[in-house]
Formats: C-alpha cells, sequence, structure tokens
C-alpha cells in the first residue's frame, strides 16, 4: 500500500479535534480541583506538616544555654537549630497539597483532581489515537500533533508515577495548567488538517526517532518542574535556618509546607534526567541513522541537529555537575533548568523561525 497516497479518513480527524478540545474541557477542571486542593489546606493551620518538616532542639525557652569552661563559666546562649526534614516515614507530606495543609476536605479535591486528570487523560488519548488512524500513520508528523501527544505522555508519566505510589502530586496543579497552555498554543496557531506526509517521513524511524523524543521530552519536564520549585523550597529552608531570625511570611509558609523538602525534590528531578539520559542520547542516535537513510548523510550541521546536541551537552553538563561536589544543589539546578530550556527552544524557536531540512514536516 502507497501511504503517501492513502487518503484521509475526514470522520476520525474531526472526532480527533472534538476529543482535543472535550479533554481541554477536563483538564481545566483538573486545575480547578488542584487549585481548591492547595486553597483549602492553605486555610487552614500548617502545624501537621510543619511538626514533620521542621523540629527545633527541645528546650523550655526559645534559647538554651550551656556552661562554657572559658572564661570562669559564662554561660553562652544558643539559638534553637532548625531541621529540615521528614520525621513521618518515608513520605515528606502525608497525601498530598490538601493533606499537608491538615484538611480532609483539601485532600478530598485532591483526588477529585487525579480522577479528573485521569479521566482527561483517556479522553486525550482517544483524540491523539484518532488523529493517527485518521490518516493511518504515527501521530506526531508535524508541529501539532507533536505537541498534542507530548502533554498526553506527560499526563501518562505523571500517573505512571502515582500509579507507584510516588508521592508526585504535588506536580498536578501546575501539570495541569501547562498541559493546557501547550494544547491552547497547539490548537490556536500550530493546527494543521490531518493529511498524509511527505515520502522521506514514511519510514518506521518515525515510530521510533520521534516517540523517543517525544517521550524523553516528557520526562525532561518532570524534572524541570521538580527543579524549579526545589529551588523555592531551598530558599525556604534558608529562611527557617536564618540566625538572624528572620522568618518566611505566612503565604509562603502555607505554600511551601505542601511540598516535600529541597532534598528530596532534588533527588526526584536528579532521578529523572539521569533515567532519561541514556534515551534521549539514543534519540540524537537514531536521527542521526534516519538522516543517513533519507539524505545520504548522518550529520549535516542542520539547526534541529545543532539544537538537539546542544540539549545533549547541556544535560550531560548537568550529570556531571551532580557527581562533582562543588556542583550540586543550586548551581547545579539552574543548570539542569538551562538544559531543559534548550529543549524548549529547539521545539518552539528552531521549529519557528531557523530553516532547514526538517522544516517539509510543516508547522
Amino acid at each position: 500500500m502507497n501511504l503517501a497516497a492513502a487518503a484521509t479518513n475526514e470522520n476520525l480527524a474531526s472526532i480527533s479535534n472534538v476529543l482535543i478540545y472535550s479533554a481541554m474541557a477536563v483538564y481545566t477542571l483538573a486545575f480547578l480541583a488542584h487549585l481548591a486542593e492547595w486553597a483549602f489546606g492553605s486555610r487552614s493551620k500548617v502545624g501537621r506538616t510543619a511538626a514533620a518538616l521542621t523540629a527545633t532542639v527541645p528546650a523550655p525557652a526559645k534559647a538554651s544555654a550551656r556552661t562554657a569552661e572559658r572564661g570562669g563559666g559564662t554561660a553562652v546562649l544558643e539559638r534553637p537549630k532548625v531541621v529540615t526534614r521528614a520525621t513521618n516515614g518515608s513520605r515528606d507530606v502525608p497525601d498530598g497539597p490538601g493533606a499537608a495543609g491538615g484538611t480532609e476536605k483539601g485532600d478530598l479535591y485532591g483526588r477529585i483532581a487525579i480522577s479528573l486528570t485521569t479521566l482527561a487523560f483517556l479522553i486525550h488519548l482517544g483524540g491523539v489515537l484518532t488523529r493517527g488512524l485518521s490518516v493511518q500513520r504515527a501521530p506526531w508528523g508535524n508541529m501539532y500533533e507533536f505537541s498534542t501527544t507530548f502533554g498526553m505522555v506527560a499526563v501518562a508519566a505523571y500517573l505512571v508515577l502515582l500509579a507507584l505510589k510516588k508521592n508526585v502530586r504535588w506536580i498536578g496543579l501546575l501539570l495541569t495548567a501547562t498541559v493546557l497552555l501547550n494544547l491552547g498554543v497547539a490548537v490556536t496557531w500550530l493546527y494543521t488538517d490531518s493529511s498524509q506526509l511527505v515520502p522521506a517521513l514514511h519510514s518506521y524511524w518515525l515510530w521510533i526517532h520521534v516517540s523517543c523524543a517525544i517521550i524523553s521530552g516528557a520526562f525532561l519536564y518532570l524534572g524541570a518542574v521538580s527543579t524549579l520549585l526545589y529551588l523555592f523550597r531551598d530558599r525556604y529552608e534558608s529562611k527557617l535556618a536564618d540566625p538572624s531570625g528572620k522568618q518566611p511570611g505566612a503565604f509562603a509558609t502555607s505554600v511551601m509546607e505542601r511540598l516535600p523538602a529541597a532534598s528530596s525534590l532534588d533527588k526526584f528531578s536528579y532521578r529523572v534526567n539521569a533515567t532519561i539520559f541514556p534515551l534521549w542520547t539514543f534519540t540524537i542516535i537514531a536521527g542521526a541513522i534516519w538522516a543517513g537513510e533519507a539524505w545520504g548523510r548522518y550529520w549535516g550541521w542542520d539547526s534541529k541537529e545543532i539544537w538537539s546536541f546542544v540539549t545533549w551537552v547541556a544535560y550531560a553538563a548537568y550529570l556531571h555537575a551532580r557527581a562533582t561536589a562543588g556542583w550540586k544543589g543550586r548551581k547545579a539546578a539552574y543548570l539542569g533548568l538551562f538544559a531543559f530550556l534548550t529543549y524548549i527552544f529547539n521545539y518552539y524557536v528552531v521549529n519557528y523561525f531557523f530553516s532547514g531540512l526538517h522544516s517539509y514536516s510543516g508547522v
């Protein structure tokens, strides 16, 4: 069968569009439910989480006294040390931001949000599948299809981590917000009618190379979210431990206490990035092999190739920095965010404003 000449099933293409818009509607409800989870938690005392995450040296007063042997037994006052650690087992917060705030109502909204996110994902999945079935090919042949599939895989990764009992409910609010933004951009500026691609793209490497790029990007996105939140949480914990006594404001406390400890966020982002890095490496190699088959050369310094390699170098530097004592913590986090920004730049800016061999796939 000549795939290039295959007709487009307009009925399936129309159903795909309806499903994508329906998924956006349900994602909106999920976002509002996640927002309610945080809001209802923030109206209650944060004592439960604060007790778990902020432990002070026990003393009858604000300061403790010890007798020093220097200067004839002068009493030296010491400020209680603030230790940010989890004391409630393997989890930093109970179930999610609402539960961390100490309210059953907030936790209930969080569970509703997860249910709505799952429903939106299933509708989203249907939209992606029907788009591919409408033209009998992989549903990621242009920027619109790549964007819709990317958002779906990001949500799938989040739900898989939840199914594995990982404490990642804190990602839900940002995830649903960014997936909505991603789909909004896709249907508004990137949309193209369902159609066949040029013959060079009808290759099994379209399934392998692009799917690996989507999966890599989805997990790198989760790592970037965790890195960003780590920077905020780390600054909050630094203020708690500030010997000058300057404490965070009430709003910062109500939000930050619903996140895992900074060390947990840092560890999560590192593990995600380190785990997915080999797949991104394979993505570049697979693209080079496909280029050799399609264009007769493995590497031609095309703009897309260059920026894919820049992203690889940035993440390699990040992982190397994590193995170097002087580059742990905030410095490595900044490098990790820069690495993800190169991935976003490669997708949006390079595809829009740079010309190259990859341009023929269209918007």
